[in-house]
């Protein structure tokens, strides 16, 4: 009975923590044999909402993700511009016209904050790659063009990209 205990605690904490245990092993090394890519790219493709980093050796690491919902999403090639760790927010114009109660400003940290853990800010001008306080949107369409990852993903990717590193959007 304790080591059940032990997994119903690690899975409460984990909740608890904003990561749903399946949250933590989200991403997975997959097939990916399209050439068109050099190792090190970010492919998203939204019909799909998953985002590939290409590994090489046909593989890549697969994330889900939540995408621009009908009439925000778009297409076309852009590089990583900036990485951040718990980045404060501003809200893009169009948001702010939407929500005109938002504040100005949400601070890093704060659970009001949309870019969770981490954000991967993209050269196209206020889009980014970005983690989540709101898990169960990962999957859907509902952003205003950002990609939205698992927390914990998007510190994994962290790690593993560069300022410069190529991102591609596809449908």
């Amino acid at each position: 009975m304790k080591p059940l205990l032990a997994v119903l605690i690690a899975i409460m904490t984990a909740s608890v923590a904003g990561l749903a245990p399946e949250a933590a092993a989200a991403r997975e090394t997959v097939v990916f044999k399209d050439a068109t890519y050099s190792p090190g790219t970010i492919v998203i493709r939204t019909g799909e909402r998953r985002l590939y980093y290409v590994l090489g050796g046909g593989r890549a690491l697969r994330y889900p993700v939540g995408v621009g919902r009908a009439g925000k999403q778009w297409t076309g090639a852009a590089y990583i511009d900036g990485k951040y760790l718990r980045p404060a927010w501003s809200p893009p114009a169009d948001v702010k016209r939407d929500k005109p109660s938002i504040p100005d400003l949400i601070p890093g940290g704060s659970p009001r904050n949309p870019m969770g853990a981490a954000a991967l800010t993209l050269s196209r001008g206020e889009y980014a790659i970005h983690g989540t306080n709101v898990p169960r949107s990962v999957g859907g369409f509902v952003s205003y063009g950002c990609i939205r990852m698992y927390n914990a993903d998007v510190l994994d990717l962290y790690q593993r990209v560069n300022v410069g590193t190529a991102v591609v959007v596809t449908r």
